[in-house]
Parts: structure tokens; C-alpha cells; sequence
């Protein structure tokens, strides 16, 4: 077996940080599985860098990471990367920008993720590149003659090529990743958007297929590959957490009884927090049994509070929780509890588990682990709802969840209140169907399958 040399733009070591992602989750479950090397940046940045990268061996797993200029990776990272291809690839073009000396930067960034990373590529190795930061890095390892297998997975929306043509170096980014040997994505949607762009840059040029693309005679496998979770640790952890994580039972306990609604998102305007916030209060305007019987938390940990867009979201959410709870608001009743900090995974486990309801309503997104974290989570006996959006790419696996469209107030308040009513018998009903549909898609299947495919002839 190939030694496996995954690739992201940080990398994630257990113990140093308090919860990990969807891209980290499923990574440590591949190199754990197989051994080898995940190579990032470290998360520190100085001028000039420090030369070589580090090095750290744990759990079978090496972790090699290097430090990055300060000026390009503030236009790289919160520039290029979050200021114009996040909001693009998420569709909100009111956010989007472009700058030139920013691409710039990302070229930059990635040339030096290319040149530390050819040092430590082996004969046999196969490597796997994540995310939106790194699109051209497969071109320019090709350009130094490195000839092993490269897959790429894209862990966010792709857009539909009507859109991407706003972007003025789509067609670049395009040729980049056919670099590649296999293109991973969430949806086929997402596949169908990169479809076109292939189309749109290529023309007669490529023969496109539904799982390749042909160019000049090579060969760009592509398919659809659903993150999933590891749904019996999520499920053992969020049991043991309900028991015995202290924060959990204090949130129990200020419920006095009260059913919960609960959202965990970064805080981020993909996330539709703004339009969970007022369909909420729109909830509460049409329910007025409701009021005083029901709890609202939301947990959204601060993110890329460089970036003017996220400043003005927080200041949104803070005056929307303010009016909501300033209107509805008792002595011993406060309807929003909107938290910006972030907690230890097992701990939000435990809160999923404990949930009467999930509301997971982004206006946009990849996949969405956190819907399939609940249903993992949930006790099969007595479990709760998941109001989910059809704009997430965990939609297309949980169908029987309560489907919304984010942006329609009334529909979501409809569903929130469709929840909170929800007999046993139905809750068992769409549990089962959900967590089947979760454990066939398993975090382990997620991995296993792309790699499988890349390392096939």
C-alpha cells in the first residue's frame, strides 16, 4: 500500500486544538487508518519564514507543517481565498471582490506550499489535496516533475459556470485542477458545476463523461464522494457527555424542562444565521403558546474576523438576538441565547444529543457535518428533529429531515413549529431512515472510496 501525503491549508493536531472541523475529522480517520503524512501550514506567520519545515510524529500520523509570509498570506488567505472565492463559490456575489495583487498572493502561497512539499514526497506516494485554498497546487507540483498519483477534493460548493465567468482567472483555477488524477466533490451538482467550466474553458477539447474528462488524450477521473462522520463514536461520546460533561448538565438544567432548539454553525453569512434568527422570531409571533416553552441556543464561534463581511454579520446577529429577546423576553425566560464561543467536541456532542431539535439552515454549504453529527448523536428511543436546508449538500442524503428553504421566513417557522409537535412514532421513523442513510456513508466510506479510486488504474 502507498504511503498516503495528505494536503490542506492547516492541518489539525490532536490535543492542540479544542474541535476540529469536517476536513480534519476526516483526514485523521484516513492517516490513522493507513499512516503517512499530512502536511499544512502551522499557523504562525513571520517575515521572512522560517526555512524548514517542522516535524511531529503522533499516533502513526506525521504532521509536518511550515510558517508563512505575513503580507501574502493576509492577501492569500483573507484576500483571495475568503474575500473571492468563498463568497463565489457559496453564490453571494454582493461579497465577492476580486483583486489582482491578491491572486497574486495566492500563487505565491501555493508555490511554496509546492516547493516545501516536493521535499518530502517519496516513490509510490499518493497524495491528496483539500480544499478551495489549494486549487493550483497539483499544476505547479506537475511542474517539478512530481509524477505520482494526485487527487484533489473540494470541500465546498462548486459553481455552475453562469457564475464562475465573474471571476476573471476562473479559467486558470479550470486547468489547475485537471492536473489531477481524480477530482473529488460533495454533490452532484457540485460535479455538474465543474462540468461546465470544463466545458466552458475546454470546448471541443474535452470529452467529458460522467465520471472523466478526457483532454489531449489524458485522462481526469471525477466523481461524487459525501463527507460523512464516524457515527459510533459520535454516538457513544454523545451519551457519555449527556451523563457526565458538567457544561451539559448545566444546560439541562437551565431548561427547567423547556424543549431545545439548537444551532452549531462558525459564524459565517453562508450559515443563514441572519434568516434563522427571524424566522425564529417569526415562531414565536405566530405561536404564542410557545412563548416561555421553548429555547433557542445558538453556538457560533467567531471566524476571519479580518474580513469586513463577518464584522458586519456578528453586528447583525447581535442586534437581531437583541430585538427578539428585548420583544419576548420574561423574568425567567430569555428566547435567544446566542453564544460566540466554541467548545470542546465531545461537550457539543453532548448538546446535540440532549436537542428536542437541530436547526441547520445555511443558505449555502459543502455538505454540512453538523446535521449528520446530530442524527449520530440522538437517542434512537426518543429522538429529535432536524429542520435542514435544501441548500446543504447533506440535503440530498437526509431526506427525511424537515427540508426548508432558508430564505423563505414563514416555511422555516412552519417547520420549527412542525418539530417542536412532532409525535414519537414519526421522530423514530425519520431517525431510522437518517441514520441508516449516515452509516452507510460513513466518515471510513468517505475516505476509503476516494482513495480506492485514485490509486485504481
Amino acid at each position: 500500500m502507498s504511503r498516503l501525503v495528505a494536503v490542506s491549508n492547516r492541518i489539525t493536531i490532536p490535543g492542540q486544538a479544542s474541535s476540529a472541523g469536517g476536513l480534519a475529522v476526516g483526514l485523521l480517520s484516513a492517516l490513522r487508518q493507513s499512516g503517512g503524512v499530512w502536511f499544512g501550514w502551522s499557523g504562525s506567520t513571520s517575515d521572512p519564514p522560517a526555512a524548514e519545515p517542522e516535524s511531529l510524529e503522533k499516533e502513526g500520523v506525521r504532521y509536518v507543517t511550515i510558517e508563512l509570509p505575513t503580507r501574502e498570506f493576509e492577501l492569500y488567505y483573507n484576500g483571495f481565498c475568503n474575500s473571492t472565492l468563498w463568497p463565489l463559490h457559496h453564490y453571494f456575489l454582493g461579497a465577492f471582490r476580486y483583486d489582482a495583487a491578491e491572486f497574486e498572493a495566492y500563487l505565491a502561497i501555493n508555490r511554496m506550499f509546492a516547493a516545501a512539499l516536493t521535499k518530502f514526497i517519496e516513490p509510490g506516494d499518493t497524495i491528496w489535496i483539500h480544499d478551495y485554498q489549494l486549487m493550483p497546487l497539483a499544476a505547479m507540483l506537475r511542474a517539478q516533475g512530481v509524477q505520482a498519483r494526485i487527487g484533489f477534493f473540494l470541500h465546498i460548493p462548486y459553481p455552475n459556470i453562469a457564475l464562475l465567468r465573474v471571476l476573471p482567472v476562473y479559467a486558470e483555477l479550470v486547468r489547475d485542477l485537471c492536473q489531477c488524477d481524480l477530482l473529488g466533490f460533495q454533490t452532484a451538482e457540485d460535479l455538474e458545476g465543474f462540468q461546465s467550466a470544463v466545458n466552458s474553458v475546454f470546448s471541443q477539447e474535452a470529452s467529458i463523461g460522467t465520471d472523466q474528462i478526457v483532454l489531449a488524450g489524458r485522462r481526469v477521473r471525477t466523481g461524487v464522494f459525501p463527507i460523512g462522520v464516524d457515527v459510533e463514536e459520535i454516538a457513544t461520546q454523545s451519551a457519555v457527555a449527556a451523563r457526565e460533561d458538567e457544561q451539559v448538565k448545566r444546560l439541562i438544567a437551565g431548561l427547567l424542562g423547556r424543549k431545545l432548539m439548537l444551532g452549531v454553525d462558525r459564524l459565517d453569512y453562508s450559515k443563514g444565521l441572519v434568516e434563522r434568527f427571524a424566522s425564529y422570531r417569526t415562531l414565536l409571533e405566530s405561536s404564542p403558546e410557545l412563548l416561555g416553552k421553548v429555547a433557542y441556543i445558538q453556538i457560533a464561534p467567531l471566524s476571519r474576523t479580518n474580513v469586513a463581511a463577518y464584522a458586519d454579520i456578528r453586528d447583525a446577529l447581535e442586534h437581531a438576538a437583541g430585538q427578539t429577546n428585548g420583544q419576548y423576553a420574561d423574568t425567567d425566560w430569555t428566547p435567544v441565547r446566542y453564544l460566540n464561543k466554541d467548545f470542546p467536541h465531545d461537550t457539543l456532542s453532548g448538546f446535540l444529543r440532549v436537542a428536542n431539535v437541530a436547526v441547520v439552515t445555511p443558505l449555502r454549504d459543502g455538505m454540512n457535518l453538523v446535521a449528520k453529527e446530530f442524527v449520530a448523536a440522538q437517542d434512537p428511543e426518543d429522538p429529535g428533529v432536524l429542520v435542514l436546508s435544501s441548500m446543504a449538500g447533506a440535503a440530498r442524503e437526509l431526506v427525511d429531515a424537515l427540508l426548508v428553504n432558508p430564505y423563505d421566513r414563514s416555511a422555516v417557522a412552519l417547520a420549527l413549529r412542525q418539530a417542536l409537535a412532532m409525535p414519537l412514532s414519526e421522530r423514530r421513523a425519520r431517525h431510522e431512515a437518517m441514520l441508516k442513510v449516515i452509516k452507510e456513508n460513513s466518515i471510513t466510506r468517505w475516505h476509503r472510496s476516494f482513495i480506492a479510486r485514485l490509486e485504481g488504474e
